[in-house]
């Protein structure tokens, strides 16, 4: 496979350790790239619903691969969240190409970029983080039954269906919670000056531009892989999510349209001949 050259990949909300992680997924992703710069912004590794018993082969496989990276010259920034919050304790930490940080600011082409993961403007983590870790089960118990009827459903052949967004996008206090998050960002971002804001936490892929009374600013969210399945690329001085479904619609596509070599269906179509004369 020809891999695609990136500048700056951002993934958050990966989720290792759970049953609502894609893993395999994500490994397809990153064996089709080739890039500069990777930041993992946040619950990564899901500390809170980690389970001796639960680590598929596929979940040890992802961290093996970043670390490829690293050796192979890619330099890995690992922003913590709150899911993977007690390695904020070994903040600033660094071996090789691999930093780990609380948030991250950078200059891409001459604009300030903001990284953090966003649990900072999470109340209920904050204030009642049991609440929070009890609705992370919650969450896991939902995913698991999506899993469940989307077996269901492509048994019977239906499209799958995601619970979760469903859920979100009907009750108006998490509608709320998602406006207010993105509102928050963005206005400290103008405030201090940043021409992007890049966060996770929500699981809502989201690049838009955002305007008040100081100013402007992009804020950008890369989502998860859990429910979406997305990625933020940054090369040649533009932004763009990436949607594995469009990836998985497109490589499948490649597969059944691969023109055929005409060299090799002549050698094909000679050698019948020969063995059939």
């Amino acid at each position: 496979m020809l891999k695609r050259k990136i500048d700056l990949v951002v993934l958050s909300d990966i989720h290792l350790g759970t049953f609502g992680c894609h893993s395999q997924e994500l490994l397809n992703y990153l064996d089709s790239i080739e890039p500069k710069k990777i930041i993992l912004n946040g619950d990564i590794i899901d500390i809170w619903q980690f389970r001796k018993n639960y680590f598929p082969k596929t979940h040890l496989t992802v961290i093996k691969k970043l670390i490829e990276f690293s050796m192979s010259g890619t330099e890995i920034v690992y922003i913590t969240g709150n899911h993977d919050e007690m390695l904020r304790k070994l903040s600033d930490f660094e071996i090789g190409n691999i930093k780990l940080l609380d948030k991250l600011i950078l200059d891409l082409d001459g604009k300030k970029a903001w990284f953090f993961h966003g649990d900072v403007f999470d109340i209920s983590v904050q204030n009642a983080k049991w609440i929070a870790k009890l609705g992370g089960w919650g969450y896991n118990i939902l995913i698991l039954s999506n899993r469940f009827l989307n077996f269901l459903l492509l048994k019977i052949g239906r499209e799958k269906y995601s619970l979760s967004k469903k859920i979100k996008n009907s009750v108006k206090k998490a509608v709320k919670f998602i406006d207010d998050f993105e509102k928050t960002a963005t206005d400290l971002a103008i405030e201090n000056g940043y021409h992007y804001v890049i966060c996770g936490h929500i699981h809502k892929p989201q690049v838009s531009r955002k305007v008040n009374k100081n100013g402007t600013c992009l804020y950008l969210n890369s989502g998860d892989w859990v429910e979406n399945l997305t990625a933020l690329e940054y090369h040649n001085k533009r932004w763009k999510l990436f949607y594995y479904s469009k990836f998985k619609s497109k490589t499948s596509n490649n597969d059944h349209n691969k023109p055929v070599n005409l060299i090799s269906a002549l050698t094909i179509f000679s050698n019948k001949n020969m063995k059939s004369g």
